[in-house]
């Protein structure tokens, strides 16, 4: 549904890139990092089309859009969760609307308390999930300097990750950019790797927390 947004407004990636150029780049990363409107931006994407763009020249050097769209992430995350703090009880009671829906908080939430104070980081990884994931953490009270720790630490892997994985393949396959559609579709699709091997990784520990429990009531 969400990838069916983008394409209804016209938000693809590359168009975005060569509409709004570098400084658009940086407020849509900070934007759908930590504002709940900006959920229905392409985040993964949009970052590892523009790490192609900066290998075709298109774009400013690549450390530049690596260090910017970072710093985007991790103030927009930011922005999020002072949000939370703020306006945490108040959003869990607000109406749906055009460009919110209490699902996208309620699902955030369930990830946070699932996961915890990794939530932070790998939520970076869930599209939708990112952008209202500080915002909860905020309402939830997480100790500030926890949350600004896994912020930086989600914020680099996630922004830096992404541009420099662009980069490097379109300098060794130019012509990756021509096939941004395919692209897209791979990307959604390695964004979630990370929290599938979490989620198999509790599944393990559950199952190892259930056997010496079976174990004793066989005994």
């Amino acid at each position: 549904m969400r990838h069916q947004i983008v394409a209804l407004l016209g938000l693809e990636p590359e168009k975005l890139i060569r509409t709004f150029g570098t400084v658009g780049l940086f407020l849509i990363i900070f934007a759908e990092s930590g504002l709940f409107f900006g959920f229905f931006l392409p985040g993964d994407s949009l970052l590892f089309a523009a790490g192609l763009f900066s290998a075709r020249g298109d774009l400013p050097n690549i450390a530049i859009i690596a260090i910017g769209c970072t710093i985007a992430a991790i103030a927009g995350d930011q922005v999020g969760y002072m949000s939370g703090r703020r306006f945490g009880p108040s959003l869990f009671k607000r109406e749906d609307s055009r460009f919110f829906k209490q699902k996208h908080l309620h699902k955030a939430e369930e990830f946070f308390e699932r996961y915890g104070n990794k939530a932070i980081v790998l939520a970076r990884f869930v599209p939708v999930v990112r952008t209202f994931c500080p915002i909860v953490a905020g309402a939830s009270n997480m100790e500030y300097r926890r949350f600004a720790t896994y912020n930086v630490i989600g914020g680099v892997t996630w922004a830096a990750g992404f541009t420099l994985s662009g980069w490097f393949l379109g300098q060794r396959f130019p012509g990756l950019i021509d096939r941004i559609e395919i692209v897209t579709l791979v990307i959604v699709v390695f964004s979630m790797l990370p929290v599938a091997w979490e989620v198999l990784r509790h599944r393990r520990e559950s199952k190892r927390e259930r056997e010496p429990v079976a174990a004793d009531e066989l005994g």
